[in-house]
């Protein structure tokens, strides 16, 4: 098994890049991908961790992205990217630079109502990029909220008393990058825009156009599904849905090279296609719930990486 989507202390995970890989050892996975948000400053520890682990390390990233209008938060994953991709780094350094900007006006906005928080001390919880959970961690350290939910809810979240907008790409101009470097592109957790399933659709195939189209995908990663969890109570069958969207038919989990679980995986670099790109098909299925007594159709999930494309 492997997982595509993972995050480092490098942006706002809670194990450092070598101790990620160690932990994906330990576990029996075959590969990671680091995916840490809008920064590159894994990828280098990670992957001599992986030779060492004997775990391959897929350089990626997460790039925060604009919304449209009336959309919720817009991610998207990039995986196999070269060695030093100058102009991916140049468009996180133009977002590192509005972020910095950003964080000393949460921490301005903080102590203006009365919160004696410093920007050194939620730096140094970062240890990389600093994102809102580190914010969330000082305020629960220093006792303003009983919780990281708190935190959120009342101070950082997008309606809180200390929110300020953050800098981010807009979706063709990541695209354009991530193509021009080879790239593959995907959207992630696509249920966190907050549509129903024919405005997600729309929007899939508005950023095909854009670019997604050549070597995209779409992450499901652990995405519950719930009828009543998407706007509109759609109940469109879901191999209409895989159809519409060039998803291929959900089976029996499969690894990157097309086997069966629980036979030797390939290399992911042997599994590519002859131009380079990344050939990865169905690595999850379909897979059921954590209660295994329900065997309805919203008490599943799916999760797992979908790659599709429309030649």
């Amino acid at each position: 098994m492997i997982d595509l989507h993972t995050h480092s202390t490098a942006s706002d995970g809670t194990l450092s890049p070598t101790e990620l890989v160690k932990l994906a050892a330990e576990t029996g996975l075959k590969a990671i991908a680091l995916t840490d948000h809008d920064t590159l400053g894994g990828v280098a520890e990670a992957v001599a961790a992986g030779k060492e682990y004997g775990v391959e390390v897929i350089p990626g990233c997460e790039l925060s992205l604009e919304s449209p209008a009336g959309v919720g938060w817009m991610h998207m994953v990039a995986l196999f990217l070269p060695p030093e991709p100058e102009e991916l780094q140049k468009a996180f350094d133009w977002v590192i630079e509005g972020r910095k900007t950003r964080n000393h006006e949460i921490v301005e906005k903080l102590r203006q109502q009365g919160i004696n928080i410093t920007y050194e001390a939620v730096a140094a919880r970062a240890g990389g990029t600093i994102g809102r959970p580190h914010f969330a961690q000082e305020l629960l350290a220093l006792r303003v909220v009983s919780s990281v939910d708190e935190a959120f809810k009342v101070w950082l979240g997008d309606n809180g008393r200390a929110y300020i907008p953050k800098r981010k790409l807009q979706p063709k101009q990541a695209l354009d990058i991530l193509n021009n470097i080879g790239a593959t592109s995907i959207l992630a957790h696509p249920f966190a825009l907050g549509l129903d399933m024919p405005k997600t659709e729309k929007l899939v195939s508005d950023l095909m156009d854009m670019g997604l189209e050549r070597h995209g995908g779409i992450l499901l990663r652990a995405q519950r599904i719930h009828d009543q969890g998407l706007q509109g109570n759609d109940r469109t069958p879901r191999a209409a849905r895989q159809r519409r969207l060039g998803l291929p038919r959900l089976g029996q989990a499969e690894n990157i090279s097309g086997q069966r679980q629980g036979q030797p995986a390939r290399s992911l670099r042997t599994a590519r296609k002859d131009e380079g790109r990344p050939q990865i098909k169905r690595i999850a299925g379909l897979a059921p719930h954590k209660d295994r007594n329900d065997k309805s159709p919203e008490g599943k999930f799916l999760e797992g990486f979908f790659y599709f494309n429309r030649y």
